[in-house]
């Protein structure tokens, strides 16, 4: 497939090409289920209230449960994390969804994950303006040098999934992942009574590190965590 259809990792156009053309391959049942002492895999699912009339409403913020203190101790070694967030639309009535993005989808969803250095203050801020004083603008940038597809390729459809690369040391410091509502016309068709429906989705998140790091053991410190409330709901109004 990358033969035929391109996909070379440092370039997104070309990874852009493979995935309108293959997808995101085929699913590893095994991987998707086991975790392993290098290998850690989190599931959430749940609902989200994306609109109140014209105006968006919620976002999920989560603290993932990374293990800091080891991944630190593995400063610079190369580690990846998948992130993959899947979610129901109800298609938008009539031939008009056809002809607008933001009419087809009844709700669309998205999610980022701060930068090494970002505090969680900034990181809402850069994520939601509201969070924002008038007139303010957001001071920090996210990864996008760290992600394979990128924010513009993976929101396509209603599965977006991403592999963020880089250090352990940063991995250890990119802990806050976000998911948020982005325009459907449950809000641009208030009028159609849908503006107050929640929408159901699932965030799959993995991190790995290298096979010959099997005495490493990132799964024990996060199975002694997961305990604990990793998820605080956010209400949010957007334009």
């Amino acid at each position: 497939m990358r033969r035929q259809f391109g996909g070379n990792k440092g370039n997104k156009g070309s990874i852009a090409h493979l995935l309108r053309s293959c997808g995101y391959g085929v699913p590893d049942l095994g991987r998707a289920t086991q975790c392993l002492s290098n290998r850690v895999t989190l599931v959430a699912e749940r609902e989200i209230q994306p609109f109140d009339e014209t105006k968006s409403r919620e976002m999920h913020l989560y603290e993932l449960p990374w293990p800091q203190d080891v991944l630190e101790q593995l400063g610079g070694t190369q580690v990846t994390m998948r992130v993959t967030l899947s979610y129901f639309i109800e298609p938008g009535p009539g031939e008009i969804g056809w002809k607008d993005r933001y009419r087809y989808a009844s709700a669309g969803l998205r999610f980022e994950i701060n930068s090494p250095g970002e505090t969680q203050e900034e990181f809402l801020k850069r994520i939601n303006k509201q969070e924002r004083e008038k007139g303010e603008k957001a001071r920090t940038s996210g990864p996008s040098d760290k992600w394979m597809i990128g924010q513009k390729q993976r929101t396509k459809g209603s599965v977006h999934s991403d592999i963020w690369q880089g250090t352990a040391a940063d991995l250890a410091a990119s802990s806050k992942l976000a998911v948020f509502p982005a325009i459907g016309w449950w809000r641009q068709r208030s009028h159609l009574g849908r503006s107050d429906r929640k929408l159901r989705y699932t965030l799959i998140v993995s991190i790995a590190t290298p096979e010959n790091l099997l005495d490493v053991d990132i799964y024990t410190p996060v199975l002694n965590s997961i305990a604990l409330p990793i998820e605080n709901l956010i209400e949010i109004k957007n334009e």
